[in-house]
């Protein structure tokens, strides 16, 4: 199974990671967790570019979008295909919906476009459980702006994480067989029973073992 935890800044969804990727492993799987963009070595170069050298102001969005798209494609061969292929689930702190809701509808780009670009790069591989930790965006960019990391994709205006977070909201409600919203408004041990049950159902396994 290919899960990918999605979500406007500040939604907590990388807090998440470790707890689920534990949950997974004392249910007996095998699991590989990932990021975008980077889980590659060249793909990290790409997320310095993308995101740490926060003086590349100038950078065009296309160069932006294609960017992610070549971290993207590396990281589905050199990782996600071959782990799936071995019989192990796969879990990654973004993916391509991330495109369609940043540059997307944040960007205001063509949907349709943007799409044909994240089939190339991914070959179509698409997730079989997408989580959305979705916050209100004014909750989200506080919590951003108090923590320590702080990247290039944080310092847009309002109106731009509002329609982020619109644009999370349609693509799920377009494919509600794949996607499942988490509150993330909420303290973080609640969220993590609602994102646990979730996988939990999904894959059928017990969550007695989760942590209080």
């Amino acid at each position: 199974m290919f899960i990918t935890l999605e979500g406007s800044e500040g939604s907590g969804k990388t807090s998440q990671m470790e707890p689920l990727v534990e949950h997974l492993r004392r249910a007996g799987y095998d699991v590989v967790a990932t990021r975008e963009p980077g889980g590659t070595s060249i793909g990290d170069q790409i997320r310095e570019v993308l995101l740490t050298r926060l003086e590349n102001t100038a950078m065009q969005q296309r160069t932006e979008i294609l960017l992610f798209q070549a971290a993207r494609a590396q990281l589905v061969d050199e990782v996600i295909r071959p782990a799936l292929a071995a019989g192990k689930v796969v879990v990654s702190d973004r993916y391509a919906d991330s495109t369609l809701a940043y540059q997307g509808y944040g960007y205001q780009r063509d949907l349709q476009e943007l799409r044909r670009i994240v089939d190339f790069a991914t070959g179509g591989l698409k997730p079989d459980l997408t989580l959305l930790f979705d916050v209100d965006v004014e909750v989200g960019l506080r919590r951003r702006r108090t923590a320590s990391e702080w990247n290039r994709m944080d310092a847009y205006d309002l109106e731009f994480y509002r329609r982020v977070r619109q644009g999370y909201l349609e693509m799920a409600r377009e494919e509600p067989q794949r996607w499942v919203i988490i509150e993330a408004n909420r303290p973080p041990e609640l969220v993590q029973a609602d994102m646990l049950r979730a996988v939990s159902q999904r894959l059928n396994i017990k969550i007695a073992t989760q942590k209080s």
